[in-house]
C-alpha cells in the first residue's frame, strides 16, 4: 500500500526518510532523481554530503540541475535574489534579460559570469575530445572539466557544497535524460550548426538508456535498487522506465523491480500534471510491486528533499 502524504509534518517525512535508510542497511542501492532546479535551490549543501558518505549509488538529473551546480560553486557572489519575484511585471522580466539576469523562481543566474564562464572552458574539452576521437556523456565531459581544476580558482562557495565536484570525486554514474534542452546542450548544438563540433562527440540519451540497463543488471540483485525522486519530469520517467524495457522488450528473464520508491512533488497527479504517476499505477507499467515500499509526498521538495538528506546524515 503506498502511503500519501498531501500535508506533511515531520513524522511523514521521517517515515520515508526510515525506508530509504532500511533499504540502504540491508545492502540496496539508490537511485536519486532531480527535477526543478534543485542545484539552484542549493540541494548540493546536503547531497554533496550523501553521495560523499555513498547513500546515494546513481543519480538521474535534467541537464539543467547538471550545469547549475557549477555555476552556484564558480558565480554565486554575483547571484541576484529578487524575493518579491511574483510580483514582477513583464517590463521588469525584460529588465532583469536586459542585465543578463536568467531568473529561476526568486534567484537570477548572470549569465556571464555563469555560462559563458563554464562555456569557455567546456568548448575546448569538447573539441580536444573530438580531435581525439573520443565521444561521451555530457556529465563525462563536465567531470573532465572540474577534475581539471581550472575553475577551482573561481570557486565561491565552500567546494563541499557542490554535489558535482562530491559525484566527480565518486565517479558516481549520472543519467541526464533529455541534456539538450540546457543552457549547455543549446551552447552545444550551437557549434555544431556553426560546423565546429559534430553531434556524435556527444553521447545520446539512448545510449544513456543502454548504459542505466547494464548498471541495473549488476546492481538489482540482492535487495535491489531503490528510486527516490525529486519533482516530477524526464529526470525520474526516464530512468524508472529502464525495468519494463528489460522485462518487457527484451524479455530478460527475471528483472527485479524497483525495491523501494518515494516521490516528493507539490503537482496532483492528472493527465496533465507534472507530476508523473503515482506509485500505485506505477505498478500496472511493471515498475513497482505489490509489495514495493511507496511513499508520495505532495509538497515542495526544496523543503523535504533536505529534511530528508538531513535525518538520513544524522544531522
Amino acid at each position: 500500500m503506498e502511503k500519501h502524504y498531501r500535508h506533511f509534518n515531520a513524522a511523514t517525512v521521517v517515515d520515508a526518510a526510515k525506508g530509504y535508510e532500511a533499504h540502504l542497511a540491508a545492502g540496496g542501492k539508490m537511485l536519486v532523481s532531480l527535477a526543478g532546479a534543485m542545484s539552484t535551490a542549493e540541494l548540493g549543501l546536503s547531497l554533496a554530503e550523501m553521495i560523499r558518505q555513498d547513500k546515494v549509488q546513481i543519480l538521474s538529473c535534467t541537464g539543467a540541475n547538471l550545469e547549475e551546480d557549477i555555476m552556484n560553486l564558480v558565480a554565486h557572489s554575483h547571484y541576484r535574489r529578487v524575493p518579491q519575484y511574483r510580483d514582477l511585471t513583464p517590463a521588469q522580466e525584460r529588465e532583469l534579460l536586459d542585465q543578463g539576469l536568467n531568473r529561476v523562481t526568486d534567484t537570477c543566474i548572470p549569465e556571464e559570469e555563469a555560462f559563458r564562464k563554464i562555456q569557455r572552458h567546456v568548448q575546448t574539452i569538447w573539441k580536444e575530445a573530438q580531435a581525439a576521437g573520443e565521444r561521451l556523456f555530457p556529465h563525462d565531459y563536465l567531470y573532465r572539466l572540474l577534475r581539471s581544476r581550472v575553475l577551482a580558482p573561481d570557486y565561491e562557495i565552500d567546494p563541499a557544497h557542490s554535489w558535482m565536484l562530491a559525484a566527480a570525486e565518486k565517479n558516481l554514474p549520472i543519467i541526464v535524460p533529455g541534456w539538450e534542452d540546457s543552457t549547455l546542450g543549446n551552447i552545444f548544438a550551437s557549434y555544431c550548426i556553426k560546423g565546429e563540433l559534430a553531434p556524435s562527440t556527444m553521447k545520446s540519451g539512448i545510449e544513456y538508456m543502454m548504459f542505466l540497463a547494464d548498471w541495473y543488471r549488476q546492481n538489482s540483485g540482492g535487495p535491489g535498487v531503490g528510486f527516490f525522486q525529486i519533482g516530477g519530469g524526464i529526470a525520474g520517467d526516464f530512468p524508472i522506465c529502464v525495468v519494463p524495457m528489460m522485462a518487457q522488450d527484451l524479455e530478460w528473464a527475471e528483472v527485479p523491480f524497483w525495491a523501494y520508491f518515494c516521490q516528493i512533488s507539490d503537482s496532483t497527479t492528472s493527465y496533465g500534471s507534472y507530476s508523473g504517476a503515482v506509485p500505485n499505477e506505477k505498478i500496472t507499467w511493471g515498475k513497482l510491486d505489490i509489495g514495493t515500499p511507496k511513499y508520495i509526498i505532495e509538497s515542495d521538495a526544496t523543503i523535504v528533499a533536505p529534511l530528508v538528506f538531513a535525518w538520513l546524515l544524522g544531522w
